[in-house]
């Protein structure tokens, strides 16, 4: 069977990586007062956050249209008979559902849908992974089998340096962004059955990032190969010093730099910082 492998935005794989391995990707749109925009095709990363600075109001977050998926699907199948669509976790979006309902509409094509529960680059190595599955010619249902298989090494830990976009976002409340901005709270945050819950509740930026480093540590020191990813927001020299510092204590760890883009962005806000990985 020929299998495409389609993506939303927020798994945030660079548009060449996509390219090279045949990835399609559908966006995610952030909505400033009437005015909404495609992530990572008419909004870009770096324009996103200067735009935040200059607003009183966070922006909103949608997930794309059904027509959207349909469109895609049917196009794929002129050249597909498989495709498989993985999505940042149903938890937090209605964007994997979207995929499930849209699979169910077309003919011609069996349309795979996978619950990342996760997102940015963590949902990415699911991707990637299946892209070269796909491209050996690995049937849809072998593909799938391995998804589920790395979900059980999969760990993504994140930290916010400001408190309020979570709560100006609907996802903290006002007495507990107060009062964790106060004692300088950096709440470690994760993702838990598909929603994003905090892991621990740590007082400084610096103790978040000691803690990230120890909990990847548990997994690396036991030698096994390793691929994880530094997440930021608008913080890449810092990034860049995180992976730096991994790489020399890890060497069976391979690590990239990537980054909070728009919508998730939106709710975790400027200088949010993280680790994602996974055993190879």
């Amino acid at each position: 069977m020929k299998t495409a492998v389609v993506t939303d935005s927020t798994s945030y794989i660079p548009k060449e990586l996509r390219d090279k391995w045949n990835v399609q990707m559908i966006p995610l749109n952030v909505v400033f007062g009437n005015e909404s925009y495609q992530e990572e095709l008419e909004l870009t990363t770096e324009v996103f956050y200067e735009e935040v600075k200059g607003r009183q109001e966070l922006p909103k977050t949608s997930q794309p249209a059904i027509g959207q998926f349909v469109e895609l699907f049917e196009k794929l199948s002129a050249d597909y008979d498989a495709v498989i669509s993985i999505h940042l976790s149903s938890g937090i979006s209605g964007t994997y559902q979207g995929a499930v309902s849209a699979g169910e509409m077309v003919e011609g094509i069996q349309v795979f849908a996978f619950d990342s529960e996760i997102s940015c680059m963590p949902q990415g190595f699911y991707v990637l992974e299946a892209a070269r599955f796909a491209k050996d010619g690995v049937e849809p249902e072998v593909i799938m089998s391995r998804l589920n298989e790395m979900k059980s090494s999969m760990r993504a830990y994140f930290m916010v340096d400001d408190l309020s976009h979570l709560q100006r976002g609907g996802r903290l409340s006002v007495a507990q962004a107060f009062v964790g901005s106060l004692l300088q709270v950096k709440p470690l945050l994760h993702f838990q059955e598909t929603k994003i819950v905090p892991f621990e509740k740590i007082r400084t930026r610096k103790k978040a990032l000691k803690r990230i480093f120890e909990l990847f540590e548990m997994d690396a020191k036991q030698g096994i190969p390793l691929e994880a990813s530094v997440i930021h927001a608008s913080r890449l020299e810092e990034a860049n010093e995180i992976k730096k510092e991994l790489e020399e204590q890890f060497p069976n760890a391979s690590i990239t730099v990537s980054h909070f883009g728009p919508v998730i962005g939106t709710h975790l806000g400027e200088g949010a910082i993280g680790l994602g990985w996974y055993k190879k």
